[in-house]
């Protein structure tokens, strides 16, 4: 039977890494274990078309180059056009709701009585104009800020 010392070394011992119900080399070297990272980044490697261990590729940005390729002076028509139909009017309409809410919320909260009536028919106006925006939504394919996954860019 091991004296206290050698228990306490013992357990000591065992606190340390992994604990041997999740230690799947169960001693043995982790050489011949996968490693997830490294698969994945040697997927995403072989998808690039590149393959081997990754090298850092240095490069200088010369004056020549520039760091901003788009043009700052580029004007988008499809971005700022009139409204056209009567869901983009209704959205116009939902979003101008909104704007008059909230600032009739900031002049409302430096009033010195704050009429029950009056509260109410903002926090009303505020929602209605919340609420019809989610009817004015148009389509997501026509959204000119998403890609073609749907993703905000």
């Amino acid at each position: 039977m091991p004296n206290r010392a050698e228990r306490r070394a013992q357990a000591k011992r065992n606190r340390r890494g992994v604990p041997q119900q999740y230690d799947q080399t169960q001693g043995r070297a982790r050489s011949g274990m996968l490693d997830e990272y490294q698969l994945q980044e040697k997927s995403r490697r072989l998808q690039d078309g590149t393959d081997g261990p990754w090298k850092p590729s240095a490069s200088t940005i010369t004056e020549t180059e520039s760091v901003l390729n788009t043009n700052p002076d580029y004007r988008n028509p499809k971005m700022f056009k009139a409204p056209h139909s009567i869901r983009q009017w209704f959205r116009v309409v939902s979003w101008v709701l909104i704007a008059v809410a909230a600032i009739a919320f900031l002049v409302i909260m430096w009033l010195p009585s704050h009429p029950m009536w009056l509260i109410a028919t903002v926090s009303i106006v505020f929602a209605v104009g919340v609420l019809s925006l989610f009817f004015t939504a148009g389509d997501s394919k026509h959204n000119p800020n998403l890609d073609e996954n749907g993703t905000a860019v």
